[in-house]
């Protein structure tokens, strides 16, 4: 580990790798389409929430470097890429998707919207155009229902089995679940739909367990939230629920400390959950506790790889201090769920670009035990996964993590979800989304 940190440091000092647009892959005009898969990379350089931004997309990117430099691409496929920044905005995310959409021998096979907003707006014209929409840890929870969303994913954990986890890890906080009843939960979210997206959940959670719960919205981008403080001192909660993202994840650590809100009561989303949001906040961010998806660090053996195959040589895609950061990891199960369903495209449908109504039946039989994850060098960073035509999140499983002031550690084993209680409401909004849209489930017994 001595000498990997070395390495590390050498590199961060010795390079910071500049945005990345295009690929030298994507720019070879000698290169042969039929044997380039392209994939269009949404990113957010600049802004209050560059840090995911940048890092997700970056730790994604090096994982495709990784299969073109280590073994060739896919079957001999190389991957090719092209960044288009939305600045984290819902326009620019169409924009983005409408420009890229038909690159590449087949069209694009799929799209990260890297935003709930932009994952909204686009489920329409995606599942027209035939393209996947995944969501991996985030996006419209109720398309989890396959017979009536057949072109989003939302993979492995959605929002509101996030939050079903967090209410059941309150509770062994608490000493069992009977304890919640009376309970004060403070949901502190930004007024945005990624915020909004779980308020369903928790208002179901508080009828059938005897909690109260307040939704305070932070009003866009969540810089300022002094006056809710106010409030959520006045409401004396025993939890605070810190949904925001970016810049506005550090600010309720900062204020707590200021009212003396204990931060080990504040149980953050996964996107307030990276080294971005507490070092900030330094010693007020001590104790703070959020969900997490992955693993952090650098032990895996295929984040060990990137020092050699992708950073080794001068391949990265971010700078080389990120790599183990939460949000690099995070980019890097991102690439290894999408370019394990297109190995298993080209399995199905032969060697060479996949379309996304190709990636579409990929990602709905796609699955990823243990055995294959070791394989792939991602024990420990990528949970199990097993996807179907009536399930599109496939998972549902939340660990909990706390900073102690310097990193993360992992403080809980797996938590599952109320999975009866979130496939219940799933199956019900979709089922709403349906009527309202004239649609007629699929039937996956089919």
């Amino acid at each position: 580990m001595t000498k990997r940190k070395l390495f590390l440091t050498a590199l961060a000092i010795g390079m910071m790798t500049a945005a990345v647009t295009e690929t030298a892959l994507a720019q070879d005009k000698k290169s042969d389409p039929n044997k380039e898969q392209f994939i269009p990379v949404l990113v957010y350089r600049t802004g209050p929430f560059a840090a995911g931004g940048t890092g997700i997309p970056g730790g994604m990117m090096d994982y495709f470097e990784l299969l073109n430099q280590r073994d060739g691409g896919i079957n001999g496929i190389k991957l090719v890429w092209e960044e288009c920044d939305t600045a984290y905005k819902t326009d620019r995310g169409v924009e983005c998707y409408e420009r890229l959409k038909k690159n590449g021998a087949k069209g694009i096979p799929f799209i990260h919207p890297m935003s709930t907003g932009v994952a909204y707006a686009l489920l329409e014209r995606a599942t027209k155009d035939k393209i996947p929409v995944v969501q991996i840890g985030y996006g419209r929870t109720d398309s989890s229902d396959g017979r009536v969303f057949p072109y989003s994913f939302p993979l492995l954990t959605n929002y509101w089995s996030q939050n079903s986890a967090k209410i059941r890890y309150m509770a062994q906080i608490l000493g069992g679940e009977d304890k919640l009843k009376g309970v004060k939960i403070v949901n502190l979210h930004l007024k945005h739909p990624y915020g909004e997206e779980t308020k369903p959940m928790l208002d179901a959670m508080a009828k059938r367990f005897g909690f109260e719960v307040t939704h305070i919205p932070v009003p866009w981008p969540g810089i300022d939230q002094k006056s809710l403080w106010l409030q959520i001192r006045q409401i004396k909660p025993d939890f605070v629920i810190n949904r925001n993202w970016g810049v506005s994840c550090t600010v309720p650590l900062r204020e707590a400390a200021r009212i003396g809100f204990p931060r080990d009561r504040i149980i953050g989303v996964w996107w307030c959950g990276a080294e971005e949001d507490v070092i900030p906040a330094g010693k007020a961010a001590k104790g703070y506790i959020t969900a997490a998806f992955h693993s952090v660090g650098t032990d895996s053996p295929v984040i060990q790889d990137m020092f050699e195959h992708v950073y080794g040589k001068m391949k990265g895609n971010v700078s080389a201090s990120r790599v183990g950061s939460v949000f690099y990891n995070r980019g890097v199960v991102w690439g290894i769920i999408s370019t394990e369903a297109i190995r298993l495209a080209q399995k199905k449908f032969g060697v060479g670009p996949v379309s996304g109504e190709q990636m579409q039946w990929a990602f709905e039989n796609l699955e990823l035990d243990a055995a294959r994850i070791k394989e792939l060098g991602a024990e420990g960073l990528v949970p199990e996964i097993k996807v179907s035509c009536f399930d599109h999140e496939g998972g549902g499983r939340v660990r909990f993590q706390q900073w102690d002031g310097k990193k993360w550690n992992m403080i809980t084993d797996w938590i599952p979800s109320y999975a009866k209680m979130v496939r219940k409401m799933i199956e019900e909004s979709a089922a709403k989304y349906a009527k309202d849209k004239g649609i007629t489930p699929r039937n996956c017994a089919a």
